[in-house]
């Protein structure tokens, strides 16, 4: 047992000092089945208190490890706590990959996954889980495989279920990357091509100031034997490397594994304690262009907080409580000086923007939109409500935040 009652960004407080790190299998079934009011957490990288508890946390952080790839099946095995930066080499090693990875590496599987995140490619983090075993209120050990009746309800589950003690991951084989970058894409460029821009790489993002007339910058990951030479991309002009000791302009032009190019940062260059906070919407990728003129026309309330905003795409999944849930989408992040009162000041009128296209909030990121308005974003609630009553009854697993926005 540790103490630690902070998360990443350092904006939040949680109600527990009580951390129980379990080492096997049986000991996290023990702590749980022994634990009256529980909740997982992981790298403490979300930003709003869905990993709270007002009793114990349960941090599997010494249950990091590889169980087994299975190069038949082309699956990865692991424990709930491993890292991305943890797995991702030996999956390099063995000649395989993920598809997609998160922007920071060093994240926890499991947490990005059940809470929905998307990382930096058009397929959600949680669309690669194959199968899971969870440990139950009652400690016992359910498992849950793609098409089980319940397994898309599970997959994304906020943690309201219980805890993730093994996921098994669908792989590829390992591939290499070439970064492009491109400077002062307009943002009606950008909206009139949204279908041709999002297309054009294995991963694209653009890093869009929100400030003036001022437009974005393209960053586009392309499988390096389809990668040639792009002065200009869409109007906008290639970004020549100024600044060698710069992580990001050494990788420009250059091919690199899989696990080195998908995520935006390098283990070794993340802090500790993180100096910004998050906030991101998801909305229809048929209405981008109007979600981003919207955007556009209240921008100006972001401008004391936002350090930089960026724009991604997100593919449908079937996962009830994806924020993709069967619809394409369109991922509109900002990230924002730790100034909590100032942000969250400005998210009304940004939500307010959004409002008609329905936009889901990022359930980690931080967001002011009324529980009812979430409820309504989510069709498949109902039954994620009655798989919960199933699976715990009592609401061991609960929280404050879990308890408005899920119920």
């Amino acid at each position: 047992m540790s103490g630690g009652n902070t998360n990443w960004a350092g904006n939040l407080a949680y109600a527990t000092d009580r951390v129980e790190a379990p080492r096997s299998l049986d000991e996290l079934r023990e702590a749980v089945r022994g634990a009256t009011r529980a909740h997982a957490v992981g790298s403490r990288h979300s930003f709003t208190p869905i990993a709270d508890s007002d009793a114990e946390q349960i941090s599997l952080r010494h249950m990091n490890r590889i169980l087994g790839i299975d190069t038949a099946a082309r699956t990865v095995t692991v424990e709930g706590g491993i890292r991305y930066d943890e797995l991702t080499p030996a999956l390099h090693a063995a000649g395989f990959a993920l598809r997609n990875l998160a922007s920071l590496p060093t994240i926890t599987v499991a947490g990005a996954v059940a809470t929905g995140t998307h990382g930096s490619g058009t397929q959600n983090l949680s669309a690669a889980v194959r199968s899971l075993k969870l440990v139950t209120a009652d400690g016992a050990i359910a498992t849950f495989e793609r098409g089980d009746p319940d397994f898309d309800g599970v997959v994304v589950s906020l943690g309201a279920l219980g805890v993730v003690a093994e996921l098994t991951l669908d792989l590829e084989p390992s591939f290499d990357l070439r970064e492009e970058m491109y400077l002062d894409l307009p943002l009606e460029t950008l909206a009139a091509n949204i279908d041709d821009i999002m297309a054009s790489g294995h991963s694209v993002s653009l890093f869009h100031p929100w400030a003036g007339n001022r437009g974005a910058r393209v960053l586009v990951k392309r499988l390096a034997e389809t990668a040639g030479e792009h002065g200009r991309f869409f109007g906008a002009e290639a970004a020549r490397p100024v600044n060698p000791a710069s992580p990001v302009e050494a990788r420009l032009g250059v091919a690199g594994p899989w696990h080195l190019r998908l995520p935006h940062f390098r283990s070794e260059d993340i802090a500790v304690a993180g100096n910004e906070l998050q906030a991101e919407y998801f909305v229809p990728r048929q209405q981008a262009g109007a979600a981003l003129r919207a955007v556009e026309a209240v921008q100006h309330h972001l401008e004391r907080v936002l350090i930089v905003g960026e724009i991604r795409s997100v593919a449908a999944d079937s996962l009830w409580l994806s924020p993709a849930f069967e619809r394409d989408c369109l991922a509109i992040h900002f990230t924002c000086r730790r100034d909590a009162p100032g942000l969250v000041a400005a998210l009304p009128a940004i939500e307010a923007a959004l409002k008609p296209f329905a936009p889901r909030p990022h359930w980690a990121k931080i967001f002011t939109m009324a529980a009812a308005d979430v409820h309504r974003a989510y069709p498949k609630l109902p039954a994620f409500r009655a798989l919960r009553r199933r699976l715990d009854p009592h609401g061991k697993f609960g929280n404050p935040f879990i308890d408005e926005f899920i119920g």
